[in-house]
């Protein structure tokens, strides 16, 4: 899936998690109408975080995806700002540095994904970039049902990878580099929501993570100024991927357990592959549809076996 912030920073070690402030709203089962309207807000947040990654690869032949991920970390930091209103001048040491690490990995998340989408599409990107979450549910697990779901997902990826003349090896790394920065983003972003309260933690990494990005795209408007339909593109990216998701995710944990909430993001590799065939053509092939079920599968499977106390 697309790497939004801080929806999907630290859901719990079965799933891939929310941001601090989505943990701190702990899930109260509301029956009826509220289930439900966060069943549908989870559908709504999985398609928006994969149509907002497909339109910021419109944006690429224009900005490239290092011009759309800088468009999209200053749409996230003005959002999270505003929401999350850290209070800077009272972090101590101990809180900054895990703040800065989370910056410096929630940049190197977004390119190494948005130069992956780049290369291999947004379907094969996303499915890739999944492992990371999964890897840190399966990882504190000592269950016979999760080594068979980490052999699962891992034939899933050696099909992905598979030698072939057309194969993008750097494509496939720099998803997987995605995933490795997906793992380290959620536990980080655990260690800030425990450090500073509310959205404060996840507010200032963004924010610092956008002025990183400043060099970036004041060199993008010097060398090539971009038209107004390929910022749009990138600014679309970066509510559809970041914003939103992020409100969503604390409405929907509100609603939805946690372990509902969890078999439903499984699914965004499948969303990512269907959102890429319709909106950038992307078509993919009897094997890469059936690798990808297999880190659908693993996952869910995971989260779907219950867990002894």
């Amino acid at each position: 899936m697309d790497a939004a912030p801080a929806p999907l920073s630290a859901r719990t070690t079965q799933a891939p998690a929310p941001s601090a402030p989505a943990q701190a709203a702990a899930p109260a089962r509301e029956p009826g109408a509220g289930r439900l309207a966060g069943v549908v807000t989870m559908v709504g947040c999985g398609l928006s975080n994969q149509v907002g990654a497909a339109m910021g690869a419109l944006a690429f032949p224009v900005l490239g995806p290092v011009g759309v991920v800088a468009i999209r970390q200053y749409v996230a930091a003005i959002v999270l700002v505003a929401v999350g209103r850290p209070k800077l001048r009272s972090f101590t040491a101990r809180q900054w540095w895990p703040v800065v690490l989370l910056a410096l990995v929630f940049g190197t998340m977004n390119l190494s994904l948005y130069t992956a989408i780049d290369r291999i599409g947004l379907g094969l990107a996303v499915t890739l970039e999944f492992l990371g979450p999964l890897a840190i549910a399966l990882a504190a697990s000592r269950r016979r049902v999760d080594a068979c779901c980490a052999l699962v997902a891992g034939a899933g990826v050696v099909t992905l990878m598979r030698p072939q003349p057309s194969t993008d090896y750097l494509g496939m790394g720099l998803g997987l580099l995605a995933a490795c920065c997906w793992a380290s983003y959620i536990l980080l972003n655990r260690t800030v929501g425990r450090r500073i309260p509310g959205a404060q933690g996840s507010a200032a990494a963004a924010g610092l993570s956008a002025l990183l990005f400043l060099p970036v795209g004041l060199v993008l408007v010097v060398r090539q100024p971009p038209t107004a339909g390929a910022v749009g593109y990138a600014v679309a990216a970066g509510l559809l991927a970041s914003a939103l998701p992020y409100l969503a995710d604390v409405f929907t944990l509100r609603r939805v357990p946690a372990q509902v909430f969890g078999l439903f993001m499984s699914v965004n590799p499948v969303l990512a592959a269907l959102v890429g065939w319709i909106m950038l053509g992307e078509r993919l092939g009897w094997v890469e549809w059936t690798a990808i079920g297999a880190v659908v599968a693993a996952n869910a499977l995971s989260i779907a076996v219950p867990r002894r106390a």
